[in-house]
């Protein structure tokens, strides 16, 4: 009897010591030819870790719950520091023992997560992607935070050691000054000054810098320095000519996540932040001056009818001269913004001449600035103009209430937009608030001259007059082609 249980107590103590190692390889448990986790599911992840070969500074600009902390950042990262690298490995190799950084956003979110991740749940250090047996020592932080790891230092399989410090963006940008780093991976959104840190900390290295999150700021000046225009790069795309590298994930580039899962999420995202949290998308973070999802204010061309009365917006400047045009539906008080111009560098007499080629007869409404700012031989803009032929009247320049009308507009699906106003798409993308919540005057020409004509361009619309009709004007071919 005794035998017997002695035999089961060491079954027991051995099945332990397997699952015990078995939690500490869980490094390699990731990517392999074939399973759930096969790297052939994962082409985003594959992606990202090959543009690390040629690019120092890398995005993955992912949506929730698709794998960007564990299976993207910390999983790289736990290849350099200890020089594993699996026979299929495309990105960068480190042939010798690395330092490196690992920050999130606060001192707590960093324990509770990029620490779990790389070292395991507290009082288990090898549990996590470092796998146990190249664990060489981890010190403790001091201070208020328990369980805080500061840094660890880990074997390479050249015989050397790397080490990896564990930091937050709430020490501010001072914390991140210091000694050179190989690798910095910085999950969540960083302050633009500490970004600039970490590179300065890379540069003499030749170092990377990995950002991983999900783009819940919005347009920041983080996410623009990667995407000038605004625009996530498609699939496959992962070069955007910044000479840093973006990509970008959605739920569909993640087979661990079921469909009742992902209807799951999507229920439990707040609206102005779905697009962002399913597809990784920056349009409509915490700053939008218009939380109002581009696709829900997009529509396709269409021929204006003769009868909807029509105005534009002008917004007049040296550097940018931009115009939009509008059409009212009166059937359901609808505003179409069906054309666009923008022009910077340009005299007066080139923008008259753009602006009475959409239609001489259509009225506009103008920033009321031009009446006193000069831009040719101290001559007033706005007169300028008139004397060009183009039908001009002030416009409301009340920012906050023309904010407020537009934005009513938009949310309650009374302002739409014709797909061809790419420029004025893109500045929709880039429009935002500051963290003192004031509008950044940025690229957004076209947006003004829109909110002019929302104000104030009802009074100065008209139809397409009757003359132009009688004429044959109207006949020989659509209202569309002639005036668009």
């Amino acid at each position: 009897m005794t035998a017997k249980r002695d035999l089961l107590a060491e079954k027991a103590r051995l099945l332990e010591e397997q699952a015990r190692r078995a939690r500490g390889r869980r490094l390699f448990g990731y990517y392999p030819d074939e399973g759930p986790l096969a790297r052939s599911g994962y082409p985003r992840h594959m992606e990202f870790f090959r543009l690390g070969a040629d690019h120092r500074q890398r995005l993955m600009l992912a949506a929730n719950r698709v794998g960007k902390t564990e299976g993207v950042g910390g999983y790289e990262l736990a290849l350099h520091l200890t020089g594993l690298y699996p026979d299929w490995w495309e990105g960068r190799r480190f042939h010798r023992p690395i330092r490196a950084w690992a920050a999130g956003d606060t001192s707590e979110t960093t324990r509770d997560i990029l620490q779990r991740v790389m070292l395991g749940e507290p009082g288990e250090p090898g549990t996590g992607l470092i796998p146990s047996d190249s664990l060489r020592q981890v010190v403790r932080r001091g201070g208020g935070v328990a369980d805080a790891v500061d840094r660890v230092r880990v074997a390479h399989v050249s015989g050397g050691t790397s080490t990896l410090k564990f930091k937050s963006f709430d020490q501010k940008r001072r914390s991140f000054q210091g000694t050179a780093q190989d690798v910095v991976w910085l999950d969540e959104e960083p302050p633009m000054d500490v970004y600039a840190e970490c590179l300065m900390r890379t540069m003499t290295t030749g170092g990377l810098v990995m950002l991983t999150f999900t783009p819940l700021l919005g347009l920041s000046e983080v996410v623009l320095s990667f995407l000038p225009g605004g625009e996530a790069p498609a699939p496959g795309q992962g070069e955007n000519g910044t000479g840093k590298a973006v990509v970008a994930a959605t739920w569909d580039d993640a087979p661990h996540l079921s469909p009742e899962a992902r209807e799951e999420l999507w229920a439990a995202c707040p609206p102005h932040q779905r697009e962002a949290r399913s597809r990784g998308v920056p349009r409509l973070g915490a700053g939008a001056v218009y939380p109002v999802a581009e696709d829900e204010v997009k529509v396709e061309d269409f021929p204006i009818p003769p009868h909807w009365p029509r105005a534009f917006g002008l917004d007049v400047g040296w550097r940018a001269t931009a115009a939009v045009w509008g059409a009212w539906d009166p059937a359901t008080d609808s505003l179409y913004l069906y054309a666009e111009y923008k022009r910077g560098l340009a005299e007066p007499e080139v923008h008259a001449a753009a602006l009475k080629a959409r239609g001489g007869w259509i009225g506009g409404v103008v920033d009321p600035a031009a009446r006193g700012r000069a831009q040719a031989d101290g001559a007033r803009l706005m007169d300028i103009y008139q004397e060009r032929g183009l039908e001009l009247t002030p416009a409301d320049n009340g920012v906050e209430s023309g904010l407020y009308s537009v934005w009513s507009l938009l949310s309650t699906g009374r302002l739409k937009v014709f797909a061809s106003l790419s420029g004025f798409f893109e500045e929709y993308r880039l429009y935002r608030r500051d963290e003192q919540g004031r509008v950044v005057k940025e690229r957004d020409h076209l947006l003004d001259a829109a909110r002019y004509l929302v104000m104030s361009g009802r009074d100065a619309s008209r139809p397409l007059p009757a003359r132009l009709l009688l004429e044959g004007e109207g006949a020989a071919t659509s209202d569309y082609e002639l005036f668009q």
